[in-house]
C-alpha cells in the first residue's frame, strides 16, 4: 500500500482498495465467482460492485427524503443577503472610501478581487440551489421548483430546462462510456487520435507538466461555456450537424422532441437576463456589471468544471460498457471530496455528499449528511471519498486520469506519463 499512498490521492482507512502484488501490471480484468476485478491507476485491486439499489435505498432512513419547502427558501434567501451585502458595502461604502484616500492599486485591486472571489462562492451557492430544483429535491412543488430554478439559473447565463434535461441523462448513465453526457475518458486509441499532429511531441515530451497546466487552465476558464456549446467531454451525435449539439437548440440531439418548448424558455430566461443586465448597466454603470456580475459569474464557471471533473475523475473510479453497467455500479463510479469551510455552508455539501446524491437525486442536501452515513454500510469498501487538497487532487487526476483501457465491460484510468505506484 505503500506506493498508494505515495502516489493517491489521500483517501480513509476504510475506502482504500487492495493493494495488488504486482504494482507495474498493467489493466486485467477476470471474473471470480461472484465479482469482476481490475486494476486501478495505482495498481490496487478494483472490485465491481454487487450489492443493488434496492440495498441502497432500503438502507436510507425515510425522514431523509423529506423536503421543506421554507427551509430551502431560507437558504436562497441568505445566499441572496450575502451578494447584495457584498455588493452594498463594495460599491455604496468600502470602494468610495479607497479611492477617497487614494489607495494604491493593488490595495483596490486586491479587495475588488477578493469582492467578485466571495460574490463568486455565494453565486455557486446558488447554481447549487438550482441544481437541486432541477432534481425536484428543493421542494414538494414542481412549479415552484421550475420556477425558482429557472430565475437562480437564468440569473447565472444557465439554460435551465436544457441543462436540467442533459443532466438528468447524466444521472441515468453515470459512468457508461457510451450513454453518459459529461466527462466521458476517451479511449487510448481515441486518446490518441484526438492530439493528431501532437500525439508524436506528447510522445516525446511523456506529456510534460508544462501540457498539463495548460490544458487545466482552458478547462477551467472555458469548460463549462464549451459544454454548454458545444457539449464537450459528453457524446459525440456524429449525426448530427455541430451547430446543433448544445444546450440551446429546441431539437439538439441532446434532448427529446417533448422537450423543445422547454428549451425554448430556457433562452428566454437568457434573454431576460440580458436584459436585467442592461438595466443594471444602465442604472450603476458598467464596473458594477463588470465586477459584482461578470467576474462572479466566471468564478462560477471555474467552481462548477473543478468540482464536477473531481466527482467523476479519480484514480480508483472505473468506466464501464454497456455489457457490465447497471445503474447501481455507475452510481458508485464517483467519489466524495471536501472543500473546507466553503464546500459545507456556501456550496450546500455538493461536494461532500456526491456519491449519495447519484443514487437517489431528490433527496434535500441538508438531509444528505445522514443518508450518505447510511449507505456506507452498504458499499463498504466501494465507497470512494477523499480528504485531500482538491487542487492538488486536480493536479494529480489531470496528470493521471488521462484514458481508459479495460476489457470484460470494466475499464480503468490510465496515462502516458508513466505515473504509477512506483513513482516517488
Amino acid at each position: 500500500m505503500a506506493g498508494f499512498q505515495r502516489f493517491g490521492s489521500a483517501t480513509s482507512s476504510q475506502t482504500q482498495p487492495e493493494a495488488h502484488p504486482d504494482t507495474t501490471a498493467t489493466l486485467t480484468s477476470t471474473t471470480t465467482a461472484t465479482q469482476k476485478i481490475a486494476i486501478d491507476t495505482h495498481g490496487n485491486i478494483f472490485r465491481v460492485p454487487d450489492y443493488t439499489i434496492k440495498d441502497i435505498l432500503s438502507a436510507i432512513p425515510a425522514e431523509c427524503y423529506q423536503r421543506s419547502l421554507p427551509r430551502s427558501l431560507m437558504y436562497m434567501t441568505r445566499d441572496i443577503a450575502a451578494m447584495v451585502a457584498l455588493a452594498v458595502a463594495a460599491h455604496g461604502y468600502i470602494g468610495p472610501a479607497l479611492e477617497s484616500v487614494s489607495a494604491p492599486l493593488i490595495v483596490r485591486f486586491a479587495f475588488w478581487s477578493v469582492h467578485a472571489a466571495a460574490m463568486g462562492l455565494f453565486s455557486t451557492g446558488l447554481w447549487v440551489l438550482a441544481h437541486e430544483c432541477g432534481h425536484q429535491a428543493f421542494s414538494d412543488y414542481g412549479a415552484v421548483n421550475d420556477f425558482v430554478g429557472w430565475v437562480l439559473h437564468s440569473y447565472l447565463m444557465v439554460p435551465y430546462f436544457s441543462w436540467k434535461y442533459s443532466h438528468s441523462k447524466h444521472h441515468k448513465a453515470t459512468g457508461h462510456l457510451h450513454r453518459d453526457m459529461v466527462f466521458l475518458p476517451p479511449t487510448k486509441q481515441e486518446f490518441w487520435e484526438s492530439r493528431g499532429w501532437a500525439a508524436e511531441l506528447s510522445d516525446m515530451t511523456e506529456d510534460s507538466p508544462l501540457r498539463t497546466l495548460g490544458e487545466l487552465i482552458l478547462q477551467q476558464l472555458g469548460g463549462w461555456i464549451m459544454h454548454l456549446f458545444t457539449n464537450v467531454t459528453g457524446q459525440k451525435y456524429p449525426e448530427a450537424p455541430a451547430w446543433t449539439r448544445n444546450h440551446f437548440w429546441p431539437t439538439s440531439p441532446l434532448f427529446e422532441a417533448k422537450d423543445a418548448f422547454y428549451i425554448i424558455l430556457s433562452d428566454l430566461g437568457l434573454l431576460a437576463q440580458c436584459l436585467v443586465l442592461r438595466m443594471w448597466y444602465v442604472k450603476f454603470g458598467g464596473w458594477s456589471v463588470f465586477i459584482s456580475w461578470f467576474v462572479p459569474y466566471l468564478w462560477v464557471n471555474h467552481w462548477l468544471v473543478f468540482i464536477t471533473f473531481l466527482q467523476h475523475t479519480d484514480q480508483t473510479l472505473p468506466h464501464y460498457d454497456s455489457s457490465e453497467w447497471n445503474f447501481a455500479k455507475g452510481a458508485a463510479a464517483t467519489i466524495d471530496r471536501q472543500l473546507w469551510f466553503v464546500g459545507p455552508h456556501i456550496f450546500h455539501d455538493i461536494i461532500e455528499t456526491h456519491v449519495l446524491h447519484h443514487f437517489v437525486s431528490r433527496i434535500p442536501f441538508y438531509n444528505a449528511r445522514p443518508a450518505s452515513m447510511a449507505i456506507r454500510r452498504v458499499m463498504g469498501d466501494h465507497y470512494r471519498s477523499s480528504d485531500e487538497n482538491m487542487f492538488k487532487s486536480m493536479w494529480k487526476v489531470a496528470r493521471s486520469c488521462q484514458f481508459v483501457e479495460g476489457k470484460e465491460g470494466v475499464y480503468m484510468f490510465r496515462n502516458v506519463n508513466g505515473l504509477n505506484p512506483e513513482d516517488k
